[in-house]
């Protein structure tokens, strides 16, 4: 049974855009909750009935995420313009090795913007 599961999860970080117009607000420095939805899709493995373990999921995607938490984005190398598009790509980089069943990264930098990586 081909199956998708989504595990999210959050950190709190800041950054500036420095290729966003001058006086524009995000080439200030500002910080945000991020939330991150990891996106595995597979097919359930019998007989255990599930296709990943959520736990696992977790673990995985933890540990690039506390790379990120409490941080100034910008000063972590592959991020130096730091948006939700390249966040994306950098967690999904990071967590895909450990998760080959991982189908996309989303990063909501607020509650109504949202990008979303596949790989």
């Amino acid at each position: 049974m081909r199956t998708t599961l989504t595990k999210s999860l959050w950190f709190d970080a800041a950054h500036w855009l420095p290729t966003f117009p001058e006086g524009h607000k995000c080439q200030r420095l500002h910080g945000h909750s991020f939330r991150v939805d990891v996106v595995l899709t597979g097919e359930t493995q019998e007989p255990q009935g599930y296709l990943v373990d959520y736990g696992q999921i977790k673990q995985v995607a933890q540990e690039a995420i506390d790379q990120l938490d409490h941080r100034l984005l910008n000063d972590i190398e592959g991020l130096t313009n730091p948006t939700a598009e390249h966040i994306a790509k950098w967690l999904y980089e990071r967590i895909e090795p450990k998760l080959p069943q991982l189908a996309a990264i989303r990063v909501h930098e607020t509650p109504s913007s949202v990008a979303e990586y596949c790989g």
